[in-house]
């Protein structure tokens, strides 16, 4: 509707840009889904015929545009200015994007909840008392409450997918590999992977059309054909093959997400796509896999922190005769980097230390591999998997204060990361808690560089569900 808008000439580009600064200036301060807002416009199109020419977009801070700050939500970068864009930002420049800011996070995108931010938490716009949902906790929280058109988040374990299914939005996180990860701050390099987060899937299709491809400063990005993913939304799914894992319907998950889930199986099924059940055996190790894994390259990754090379040090404006190298080392990191960052880089060095790689590194991905290999089984016979995106709506801020409350909160997300898979939330209805209406998503799986049947299959369910 905004596309329209702007080619039947209702409104101009600077008047659209200027309506939603107005918006973010008056609804972020109770929110604290942007840590920056661009004084620019931004647009750098070469034509104005792509469908993203104009519109106005957020972009989580681990994400560099040139001549910005980027933080990723930490203290360690808290004054970094980004050299050079990503590749995801170039090709959004090439659209004629508008950038309006840069959105809050998970200190380097380590969290589920959106709690982690050294900068404060990001509130959820439908009930300001619960979380957003991380480690895309600005960039999910902003396009729910209309602070953006659409947003760009990381998704290592679910971060796209989390703060999507709690804000009530469209999640899209593409299969590793389809969208370049170069100019993106690293945390697991195995597993992070670029996505957006919008109102609708077709926007969500747009986005992915022109951010996904191979990209040369990417050497995991993948050189499959990028398709035009919006032409096959409308594509009915009769006969289409669901399968729904019987794992993801155990304990823990919340009755009210599990009926809203359950309906929505139901109504695919009444669109004529045939639904089995099926088991993935390896999903009850996700957890544990994906919590020596992800620790073990945050620990590789964030070592180049030390406040002499990289980021926040304790050399500055201090009398560095006083201290020796490893005391600068030490004080940096200990005064830059948050407690939940700390916490994994121990985890992992622990995990990589001579005695212990074997025993649990090793095994780790022994484990992610059995779990690939499960959902190859299933994608033999089916053609996309489906489930609750979270196990609850949203819990208030401080409920997921321990952190394996909180790691458990990726069960449903993770192992689609940990096999590479693409996967996509998508609202399905809403819970009532605390006189306050909350928002329920839906996961749908597919294969690996299969983005555009997952998107018709959540195109379709979305336009029944409305």
């Amino acid at each position: 509707m905004v596309g329209e808008g702007l080619k039947k000439g209702d409104f101009s580009v600077e008047e659209l840009r200027k309506d939603y600064v107005k918006k973010i200036e008056k609804e972020n301060p109770k929110l604290n889904a942007y840590l920056s807002v661009f004084e620019r416009p931004g647009s750098y199109a070469r034509s104005q015929d792509s469908s993203l020419f104009g519109i106005p977009c957020a972009i989580k801070d681990n994400i560099l545009i040139e001549g910005e700050k980027c933080t990723a939500a930490s203290k360690m970068l808290e004054n970094y200015m980004a050299p050079y864009d990503a590749t995801v930002i170039t090709k959004l420049k090439h659209a004629g994007a508008i950038f309006l800011g840069k959105t809050n996070m998970d200190e380097f995108a380590m969290g589920a909840t959106g709690e982690n931010s050294a900068f404060g938490v990001t509130s959820n716009p439908h009930d300001h008392s619960r979380v957003s949902g991380g480690s895309s906790a600005g960039s999910g929280a902003a396009v729910a409450a209309d602070l953006a058109v659409y947003a760009l988040g990381s998704d290592t374990g679910g971060s796209i997918r989390a703060p999507a299914a709690w804000c009530g939005v469209v999640g899209l996180k593409p299969t590793y590999g389809r969208v370049s990860r170069n100019g993106i701050i690293a945390m697991a390099s195995s597993l992070d992977q670029v996505g957006p987060i919008t109102k609708t899937v077709e926007d969500a299709a747009i986005v992915l059309s022109t951010i996904a491809g191979q990209d040369p400063l990417d050497s995991t990005s993948n050189n499959k054909e990028v398709l035009d993913y919006v032409s096959g939304l409308d594509k009915p799914i009769k006969g289409l093959r669901v399968a729904v894992p019987k794992e993801f319907f155990m304990k823990g998950l919340d009755s009210d997400v599990n009926n809203l889930v359950q309906a929505s199986i139901a109504k695919l099924e009444s669109l004529g796509a045939h639904i089995d059940q099926v088991s993935l055996p390896m999903i009850d190790y996700g957890i544990a896999a994906y919590y020596i894994i992800v620790p073990s390259e945050v620990s590789a990754n964030l070592a180049r922190y030390d406040g002499v090379r990289y980021g926040h040090s304790e050399l500055r404006g201090k009398n560095v005769k006083t201290k020796n190298l490893l005391d600068i080392y030490l004080s940096s990191r200990e005064d830059g980097l948050g407690d939940e960052v700390k916490r994994r880089v121990m985890l992992g060095t622990y995990a990589l230390s001579a005695g212990y790689y074997d025993a649990y590194y090793i095994k780790a991905q022994k484990v992610r591999a059995l779990m690939k290999k499960d959902f190859e089984n299933i994608f033999e016979k089916y053609d996309v998997i489906v489930g609750p995106t979270m196990a609850t709506p949203a819990p208030k801020v401080g409920d997921l204060d321990d952190p394996l409350s909180n790691y458990l909160a990726d069960l449903y997300t993770c192992p689609v990361n940990l096999a590479g898979l693409p996967a996509i939330s998508i609202p399905c209805g809403f819970v009532e808690r605390d006189g306050k209406k909350l928002p329920v998503g839906l996961q749908i799986i597919g294969k690996h560089f299969d983005e555009a049947k997952i998107l018709q299959v959540a195109h379709n369910l979305e336009q029944s569900l409305k």
